[in-house]
C-alpha cells in the first residue's frame, strides 16, 4: 500500500513539472515572438547611392576597375607623402609591409613575400589600395591618385617603366611574376573559378607547395 502511494506521488511530481516545463516554453516563444516584432528606432534604409560607395570592388581580371588613369611620376610624390614613412623610401619596408624585392625567393628557405614577387594579379593591387591606404586615411585618393601609386609601385618591382602610365586597360594587361604560383581552393563548397562563379572564387585561392 505504502508503495502505491510512493508511485502516485512521483507520477503527480512528474506531471506537475511537465506542466511547469510546457508553460515556461510557451512563455518563452511568446517573448521572443513579441521582441521579433519590436522595432527599437534606429537605422534606416539605404539608399542605391550609398550602397554604391562601398561597391567598389575590383576583381583579378580587371572588372569594375573606374575610369581614370595615372602615372610613374605621380605615384611616386603621392608615394612619398602618403606612404613612405611606413613602407620605406624605395618600397623596403619599415613599419609597414614590404613591398618591392623578393624576385625568386618563394621557394627558397627564407622567402620574400612583396608585390612583385607574391601578388598574383595587378588589378587586385588596385583594390586594395585604394580601399585600404593609407592607413589614416583609407578611401581619401582619387582615382588617378590610386592608379598611380599603383603604377609607382610597380615600377619599384620592375613590373612598368618609369614612363607607365596605369589606367583600367593597361593594368589589366599586366602579368605578374607569381601569377601561376596559385591554385584554385579545392575545398568542395568553394565555387570554383569559370563563368560567372569566376568572383566568387578569384580571392579563395591558396600558395601551391613549392
Amino acid at each position: 500500500m505504502h508503495s502505491h502511494k510512493t508511485t502516485i506521488a512521483i507520477t503527480e511530481h512528474i506531471f506537475r513539472c511537465f506542466i511547469t516545463y510546457s508553460c515556461m516554453t510557451i512563455l518563452l516563444t511568446a517573448t521572443h515572438v513579441s521582441h521579433a516584432e519590436q522595432k527599437f528606432g534606429f537605422g534606416h534604409p539605404i539608399t542605391q547611392q550609398q550602397m554604391a560607395a562601398w561597391d567598389i570592388n575590383v576583381f583579378a581580371d580587371g572588372e569594375n576597375l573606374p575610369a581614370g588613369s595615372g602615372t610613374v611620376a605621380m605615384g611616386r610624390d603621392i608615394y612619398v607623402q602618403q606612404c613612405a614613412s611606413c613602407h620605406g623610401a624605395k618600397g623596403e619596408g619599415g613599419l609597414g609591409d614590404k613591398l618591392a624585392g623578393g624576385k625568386d625567393t618563394l621557394a627558397s628557405d627564407k622567402p620574400v613575400k612583396t608585390v612583385g614577387s607574391y601578388w598574383p594579379y595587378a588589378p587586385t593591387l588596385f583594390d586594395y589600395i585604394r580601399r585600404a591606404m593609407p592607413l589614416t586615411a583609407p578611401q581619401t585618393l582619387s582615382n588617378d591618385q590610386v592608379y598611380a601609386v599603383t603604377a609607382y609601385v610597380l615600377q619599384l618591382n620592375g613590373l612598368v617603366p618609369d614612363d607607365a602610365t596605369m589606367d583600367a586597360k593597361s593594368l589589366a594587361a599586366i602579368r605578374m611574376p607569381n601569377r601561376d604560383g596559385f591554385v584554385p581552393d579545392p575545398r568542395p563548397d568553394v565555387p570554383q573559378a569559370g563563368g560567372d562563379e569566376k568572383k566568387s572564387a578569384q580571392h579563395k585561392a591558396i600558395e601551391q607547395t613549392h
